[in-house]
């Protein structure tokens, strides 16, 4: 009795321990998944992990923050690893990975506990672009400073390849994704772009609109004529699209989608479609739009940005 009793506490104990590097894990398996979900399961198996040990071995592991994280990567590069093998990869080019929605200003500790999963979806998408390694490489170091000795174990590369691998992420992450304007800036342009469309003014989208501006519609495998998935590039085609869905403008408001200022719409109480901004210059480069219903009815989302 007294044994199951210590056993139960040292549980509840090493539960607890676990719970307080949760958001650091969740943080990093979402930058390596780019999915919520799988970056939800990645963790939990995690705990698994842990909880399986025995009370010897987990005396032995000498930072639990470091064995966690170790554990957590080398779970994601299995799952990315098989995301290769099924021939996933390369990813569509109208594939949007999930945001992390957050409001524009917040006193909700919940909401800024999400908040620091925050990443832009330009990064993302960049992200799933890369090689499994790769990616593991420039997640850690990069985003979260884990030595390269240490992620060379995760990778079974040598340390110099390892770091080779970050070198080549992080210049392809480089090339593809502009720095972010201060949040006012940002701001502007995207209250510019929604009046803009409400109005049904092609002109004044051109304006707010870069000259080679992308945007990427994921609206799922369902989806048929004009709202299926597409990539669309040119100003005067995207500021088409933007007329074409004109209607819709109206359920647009202001929110953080990754961290940076976008759009979410809702009618009914319901998310129709979240878009992520990038904004360079005042001038918009890139929209990423996720409509897929399934995706985003797995989406956590703040009660402040639905009602």
């Amino acid at each position: 009795m007294t044994e199951a009793l210590a056993g139960g506490e040292m549980t509840e104990a090493l539960a607890a321990r676990f719970e307080e590097h949760r958001p650091h894990l969740r943080a990093v398996a979402y930058r390596m998944l780019g999915s919520l979900t799988e970056a939800e399961d990645a963790v939990q198996e995690t705990w698994l992990r842990l909880a399986r040990q025995d009370p010897a071995g987990i005396r032995e592991i000498r930072s639990l923050a470091a064995w966690l994280t170790t554990v957590t990567s080398r779970i994601c590069l299995d799952l990315l690893n098989a995301r290769t093998a099924r021939g996933e990869q390369p990813i569509d080019e109208t594939f949007v990975p999930d945001p992390v929605i957050t409001p524009l200003t917040s006193t909700d500790p919940e909401a800024e506990a999400v908040r620091t999963d925050s990443v832009g979806l330009a990064l993302l998408i960049v992200l799933e672009t890369l090689d499994p390694a790769e990616r593991v490489a420039f997640v850690l170091h990069d985003l979260f400073a884990v030595p390269f000795d240490d992620i060379a174990e995760i990778v079974e590369r040598t340390p110099a390849t390892t770091r080779q691998l970050a070198s080549r992420a992080r210049r392809k992450v480089q090339d593809a994704t502009p720095a972010p304007p201060d949040p006012a800036r940002q701001r502007r342009a995207v209250e510019a772009f929604l009046t803009a469309a409400r109005a049904g003014d092609f002109d004044a989208l051109l304006t707010v609109l870069d000259p080679d501006v992308v945007l990427r519609a994921d609206a799922g495998a369902l989806a048929h004529g004009p709202a299926a998935s597409k990539l669309v590039r040119g100003a005067a085609r995207v500021a088409g699209q933007a007329l074409l869905f004109r209607e819709f403008a109206p359920l647009g408001r202001l929110a953080l989608i990754g961290g940076e200022v976008g759009v979410v719409h809702v009618a009914d109480g319901r998310v129709r479609s979240v878009m992520g901004v990038s904004v360079v210059d005042d001038r918009i480069v890139a929209l990423h739009i996720l409509a897929d219903p399934g995706r985003l009815a797995a989406l956590r989302l703040p009660e402040e940005v639905v009602r």
